[in-house]
């Protein structure tokens, strides 16, 4: 067993820290400024006060989080539904495509407390947390550290092997759920892929045989849908950024935009999908014969779920048609769809200014067509 002490750098606070972690947040004048922007029917002096009164993590996402991302919803989006909740039948590693920096874990942690269940606690690179506020509101809200830009190598598989023992404590002896993308970063051009190198992370603590290692791990692929991403042209500007200058790296400044952008920009239809659980006899049924190729073919088998799993809309069928000049899905979609899809690209290109707007506009395409690819590859019918 893995001593706390282990994970104070990188775990989220305990019920016993959150009354004191609270007291300090609501001096900090950032944080009080942006208070009227997350609950705007509240004074701050009211809020503050509620605010003070709150005792555990449990209290703080029921009071604050959960009712912040409901009111969100209501004029961000056209609604957000669910499927396979039933799956979800004890604690689980929750491994899902990461389209929005802040709002996949959100809304699945929002749609698990609607189903009377546990939220997960949410893996989050320290790299976005730029201001110690930031780490200490993340970290009321489940949130732990996943250690990034370490300085040797090192120091990077130090990092991995505390975060893989940290992940398998969580789930083997204190029966929390955890959420972990697939993917470090998120998946810009929409081809949901598990990177192989997250499986090996999450592998470095196990003790027994690969199938006994991740059969503990409880992992259940989630799919996350939007049907409009708020950030696809900054995204795709990116894309064309990196095209001009391999060397060109974002910001810290550019993730808060996207945090902000994907939080408050309107992103239609919503849709989570929960898979059942990857079992011994999946594991077991992996045609492999050496830990590398079980890996790859773990990751495959997670692709495979979130992406029969992914709720396609008429925007990934119109980008599909356009990129490649067909109408294959055209009776997937209405002309007042594909107009709506190509002038939301229009009017957001034209927010970027001096672009190369055709690389753009099929940057954007792609990353829609490509959820409907992958579906069409599983299939067989690409």
């Amino acid at each position: 067993m893995s001593e706390q002490k282990d994970f104070d750098k990188i775990r989220p606070f305990d019920d016993n820290e959150v009354h004191d972690v609270i007291k300090q947040l609501v001096t900090v004048p950032y944080f009080l400024h942006i208070l009227p922007r997350i609950f705007p029917n509240v004074p701050v002096d009211v809020m503050v006060e509620k605010l003070k009164e709150i005792r555990s993590i449990a209290e703080f996402q029921d009071k604050c989080v959960i009712p912040f991302i409901k009111e969100l919803l209501k004029h961000t989006s056209q609604g957000l539904t669910v499927s396979g909740i039933e799956n979800v039948k004890r604690n689980h590693l929750f491994i899902s495509n990461h389209r929005d920096i802040v709002l996949d874990s959100a809304l699945i942690n929002t749609s698990l407390r609607d189903h009377g269940l546990s939220t997960s606690q949410i893996a989050i690179g320290d790299n976005l947390l730029i201001y110690e506020w930031i780490t200490d509101l993340v970290k009321l809200n489940k949130s732990f550290l996943v250690l990034r830009n370490l300085s040797s190598v090192r120091q990077q598989m130090e990092a991995s092997a505390t975060l893989s023992a940290y992940i398998r404590t969580s789930i083997t002896e204190n029966s929390q759920n955890i959420w972990l993308a697939q993917r470090e970063g998120r998946s810009k051009d929409g081809n949901d892929e598990t990177q192989n190198s997250v499986l090996k992370m999450l592998n470095l603590s196990g003790q027994e045989d690969f199938v006994s290692n991740f059969a503990k791990l409880q992992i259940a692929p989630v799919s996350v849908s939007y049907e409009y991403d708020p950030c696809d042209y900054l995204k795709a500007f990116q894309f064309q950024l990196k095209r001009d200058n391999p060397a060109y790296k974002k910001s810290q400044n550019d993730d808060l935009e996207h945090m902000s952008i994907g939080i408050r920009g309107q992103k239609g239809r919503i849709h989570i999908a929960f898979n059942d659980e990857i079992t011994a006899d999946d594991l077991n049924n992996l045609h492999a014969d050496n830990k590398n190729a079980q890996i790859q073919e773990l990751a495959k088998l997670i692709d495979h779920k979130i992406h029969s799993s992914y709720r396609l809309w008429p925007s990934n069928y119109v980008a599909f048609d356009e990129l490649n000049n067909t109408t294959r899905f055209a009776d997937k979609y209405t002309t007042e769809d594909k107009a709506a899809f190509d002038n939301r690209n229009e009017e957001n290109i034209a927010k970027l200014g001096e672009c190369d707007k055709e690389y753009v506009l099929n940057s954007i395409r792609s990353m829609y067509a490509n959820p409907l690819i992958n579906k069409l590859k599983d299939s067989g019918e690409l």
